[in-house]
């Protein structure tokens, strides 16, 4: 099994989370969180457009699937046809667990 973890500069969620349905991906996980990449983030007019200010960090939306790893490579074109700009890691996971069933591996996911 692999972790798919997404990091979109621009909220297109709801696009790549609909691509995956198609692929029968379950369920993916959703975060903003506020980071800085290489390139700057836009400005930010205040004062009434007399100062220009631009902010250290921005929005990002990050999303994380897990999947089998023979739908790494299906997952990864579909993010990559439903989002214009991001990030795509690819982590190993070693084990899963169902809490509430104690289902293991692939049957947890």
């Amino acid at each position: 099994m692999i972790r798919i973890e997404v990091i979109l500069p621009k909220n297109e969620v709801m696009a790549v989370s609909e691509g995956l349905k198609q692929i029968n991906v379950g369920g993916l996980t959703v975060s903003k969180k506020r980071g800085r990449g290489k390139n700057p983030g836009p400005e930010i007019h205040a004062s009434k457009g007399t100062e220009v200010f631009i902010p250290q960090f921005s929005d990002k939306y990050v999303l994380e699937i897990i999947i089998p790893e023979n739908m790494e490579e299906k997952a990864i074109q579909i993010i990559k046809q439903n989002a214009t700009i991001g990030k795509i890691f690819v982590h190993p996971v070693l084990r899963t667990y169902d809490i509430k069933t104690g289902a293991e591996g692939e049957k947890a996911i």
